[in-house]
């Protein structure tokens, strides 16, 4: 899978290092993907970062993914785009991305299973814990988490309040990897980087 484990969200508001810092120190940690994410630049200025991030994963070896905008992913030949509830239709950003990753947030059984039969290539599926990152709603839980797993047959990435202190309930319910942000930003974010790899290769073991 695309994402050895985890997928690192960038999240300029959550770090107080420097943006591609920031990356550079999860990727030399041994993450495989980054999920550009960005609510607040102009479309012109993620469009830039996005150039420059693709560079960067290629270097590494690793996935790109970017939130939200198909066109800018497709632009700078990212791997793929991951799609919100409220972003262009799966459908529709099938057709630009062709046989690119398309993934798209969930936040319950329906949504995944819609998901799944539109033809996503991966859901996100949460928030399962709190999580101060953003307002994503009220927190979904592991139960929520291994129904969805148990429902469809595509990745389940789980995201929201993951920490070292609760990914094995997540992953033994059934998710197929994590998506992080201030579980390594927070910190110091090399350290925190390099635990989390290390959780994905000893229980790879």
């Amino acid at each position: 899978m695309y994402f050895n484990g985890i997928c690192f969200i960038t999240d300029r508001k959550y770090s107080d290092l420097p943006f591609y810092a920031m990356i550079n120190i999860a990727l030399r940690a041994g993450v495989k993907c980054i999920q550009y994410r960005d609510k607040d630049l102009s479309r012109r200025e993620i469009y830039g970062n996005a150039v420059t991030l693709r560079e960067l994963t290629r270097f590494f070896d690793a996935t790109f993914i970017i939130n939200d905008h198909a066109d800018i992913a497709l632009a700078v030949d990212a791997d793929g785009v991951h799609l919100g509830q409220d972003d262009l239709p799966l459908k529709e950003a099938r057709k630009i991305m062709g046989g690119r990753i398309v993934g798209i947030s969930t936040h319950n059984l329906d949504q995944a299973k819609e998901a799944e039969l539109g033809g996503a290539d991966y859901i996100g599926f949460g928030p399962v814990f709190y999580t101060a990152t953003k307002d994503a709603g009220a927190p979904k839980g592991i139960d929520n988490l291994r129904a969805v797993k148990e429902n469809v047959s595509i990745p389940v990435v789980a995201i929201g309040g993951i920490s070292l202190d609760n990914i094995s309930s997540v992953i033994s319910a059934g998710a197929d990897a994590v998506a992080l942000a201030t579980a390594i930003c927070k910190g110091d974010a090399a350290a925190n980087a390099e635990k989390f790899v290390r959780f994905f290769q000893d229980k790879c073991k």
